[in-house]
């Protein structure tokens, strides 16, 4: 079998019992249940990931499609671990949406799998650079669902401070390793370009979303009673990730980009 009909089968597995995991969840009394699913379906989709690095002889981060594997894989785990922590039903049922929903998207526009890496990519920084920054975007990802459900509580006048707590708690390991994933960033242009940095557009978006979490950071510390506008600054600052992570590459001042293997 090739590459495309192991992921269409592992795929396929994952996203149905994802769906019975959630079904365990709300209709079996046990959760060990649904965490056993939860926990095999990840383990197939790591399992994946694995085999697609060792076949292709080279990490698979290098196109969008292939971060979908691993951002797939993060949220999910990180919904779990929520899951099993706090019994965040609402969560692992959005982590495993959002899980199923990248499967899907890499289904319908299948990678072509490419061996070969530019020069720019074969370097010791790339890997961890690359893992790091998906990270962060899963976690940061949740903390962006926390204030959604936190300005919905606020609608119905039923606000749970927990609710900001949490996303705080997610927010500063989130940029943490956004910053981390930065420094990497840096040191891997350095290395490939000449430049620790060149403000191609990727890099200047990647600023401004640091930024604007950083802004959140020092909102909370110092500002730590105007919940909504928070929330509202957590919001934006996903968008902005987005934008940075997706959206960047359709800009046509990044046609000529450094960063265009990433399509």
């Amino acid at each position: 079998m090739n590459n495309i009909t192991i992921f269409n089968f592992t795929a396929g597995f994952t996203i149905g019992i994802g769906l019975v995991a959630l079904f365990a969840i709300y209709f079996v009394k046990n959760k060990n249940v649904a965490q056993l699913l939860l926990g095999i379906g990840m383990a197939a989709l790591l399992g994946y990931i694995t085999f697609l690095w060792i076949k292709l002889g080279r990490a698979p981060l290098r196109t969008q499609g292939e971060t979908r594997l691993w951002y797939a894989f993060f949220v999910s785990l990180i919904g779990f671990i929520l899951f099993w922590r706090f019994r965040y039903k609402w969560l692992i049922l959005f982590s495993v949406v959002m899980m199923d929903v990248f499967l899907m998207i890499n289904l319908f526009h299948p990678e072509n799998f490419d061996k070969t890496l530019m020069p720019a990519l074969q370097s010791y920084w790339f890997v961890p650079h690359v893992i790091i920054y998906i990270f962060s975007y899963s976690i940061l990802g949740v903390s962006a669902i926390f204030a959604v459900k936190g300005l919905l509580q606020l609608q119905k006048n039923r606000f749970d401070p927990e609710t900001l707590t949490m996303a705080d708690r997610l927010v500063n390991i989130g940029f943490a390793f956004s910053t981390i994933g930065m420094m990497f960033g840096a040191m891997w242009a350095k290395e490939a370009w000449g430049h620790y940095w060149t403000w191609d557009p990727k890099e200047t978006w990647a600023l401004i979303t640091w930024l604007i979490y950083l802004l959140y950071v020092h909102y909370r510390l110092h500002k730590s009673q105007n919940v909504k506008v928070a929330l509202y600054i957590l919001i934006i600052a996903y968008l902005v990730l987005l934008m940075c992570w997706f959206g960047v590459n359709y800009l046509p001042s990044a046609q000529n980009s450094i960063h265009v293997y990433s399509r």
